[in-house]
């Protein structure tokens, strides 16, 4: 029988050695359906399909995700953190194994999804864990710094991937992400603790407190409305990866390589914002945080089809894609604290719907450019604009209203 390390349930405070090991376990997820974005038109001509067939690779891996977080974080919330942590994580890498030997895209969109379900332990699980070990102020601070991790990764991912093609083909770069997957797998049975204590967990049947969980979680209105506000933010980033490889390499003649610069200048933005967010939200809140920038990015996706039919040329596309990932950055830690806040006894429930929902609707939105066409970034800006409209309205008409009370139990 597996023994674990010593519970660290009644700290307050999340500490560094902890933030650290959970913000790199928490990239596996955004590693794996971004890493491999370069290689996007490698993919179409090795595998004889379409950029279409290829985009629906990447929403294949965000829905397995979603559907990951949906049976991880209940199963957390009753058996521990660590031991579906661990399950999920073999899955991810004898999927990623399995992929690079994949023959055909069949295949690859298949292995996809479950290849992005074992990746979901790691999201699911670094967001109770934080939930697990702090409240208030340093929730916040805890979230931002795991931001820190997750928000750069889905960013520079495309980066490190256009290197990697410089030594592999797209199938090395499945084998990297299992390498990756591997490390951490072993850095969690060596040093990841316990944080969720026997006497934390339920006593009643496992089904019976999954379905319980999930009530009270779809009966809180603002919970579900920041699960919403976050799957139109992801949707309206991962509308950007899932077709800015081929803008920027086809438009503008980019090389791989440049396009990777051009996404770690989104991933510094990214942080910046990320950071600077939550400093702001101390001395405020969450609430008024996402008031200003919810708006200002649906005026940046709609600015950014705009400006590229109006002034061709990448020039103009560069600032509004800064600003735009500097406000996502912004977003994250603000929906994760209002949205786990008065959900201690269910951070893993609650975690995993708001993953869930979130990388669902990204993988729907995804593939929703394809079919408008990635031949000009008019489209992907009306998708991005769209988005952050609807979050806008849902943060008026769900999140910023009183709460209504939860039904008797």
């Amino acid at each position: 029988m597996t023994t674990t390390k010593p519970s660290i349930g009644d700290q307050r405070q999340v500490a560094p050695q902890l933030v650290v090991l959970l913000g790199l376990l928490a990239v596996l997820g955004p590693l794996t359906i971004d890493l491999y974005l370069p290689a996007f038109p490698q993919m179409q001509e090795a595998l004889s399909t379409t950029p279409t067939q290829i985009q629906l690779t990447l929403s294949a891996a965000t829905i397995g995700f979603a559907i990951g977080q949906l049976i991880v974080g209940p199963w957390s919330d009753t058996a521990g953190r660590r031991l579906p942590l661990l399950v999920a994580t073999t899955t991810h890498v004898a999927s990623s194994l399995a992929i690079a030997a994949a023959p055909d895209v069949t295949w690859v969109l298949v292995l996809r999804v479950v290849q992005g379900a074992g990746a979901a332990g790691g999201g699911v699980v670094a967001m109770a864990m934080i939930r697990d070990v702090a409240e208030g102020r340093q929730l916040i601070r805890g979230l931002a710094r795991v931001a820190l991790f997750t928000g750069i990764a889905p960013i520079v991912a495309p980066f490190l991937g256009a290197q990697l093609m410089h030594l592999f083909d797209w199938r090395g770069i499945f084998v990297v992400v299992a390498a990756y997957g591997s490390t951490m797998l072993l850095a969690c049975v060596l040093w990841l603790p316990e944080t969720h204590s026997p006497e934390s967990r339920s006593r009643r049947p496992g089904r019976a407190t999954v379905w319980g969980n999930y009530r009270a979680l779809l009966w809180d209105r603002r919970f579900i409305g920041v699960a919403l506000i976050g799957g139109m933010m992801v949707s309206a980033v991962f509308a950007y990866l899932s077709s800015s490889s081929f803008l920027f390499q086809q438009q503008f003649g980019m090389t791989p390589q440049v396009y990777g610069v051009v996404s770690a200048g989104n991933a510094v933005a990214f942080v910046i914002g990320t950071q600077a967010s939550a400093v702001i939200a101390e001395r405020t809140s969450p609430i008024m945080v996402l008031r200003v920038v919810l708006p200002a990015m649906a005026v940046a996706g709609f600015f950014l089809g705009l400006i590229s039919r109006t002034f061709p040329g990448f020039g103009p596309v560069l600032p509004t894609m800064l600003l735009f990932f500097a406000l996502a950055g912004a977003c994250g830690p603000c929906l994760g604290a209002t949205g786990l806040a008065d959900h201690a006894a269910r951070a893993g429930t609650a975690a995993a719907l708001l993953g869930a929902v979130n990388f669902g609707l990204a993988g729907v939105a995804a593939p929703i450019v394809g079919a408008l066409g990635v031949t000009t970034f008019v489209p992907l800006g009306l998708v991005m604009g769209s988005a952050m409209t609807l979050a806008t309205l849902l943060l008026w008409l769900m999140v910023s209203r009183p709460r209504r009370t939860a039904p008797a139990r």
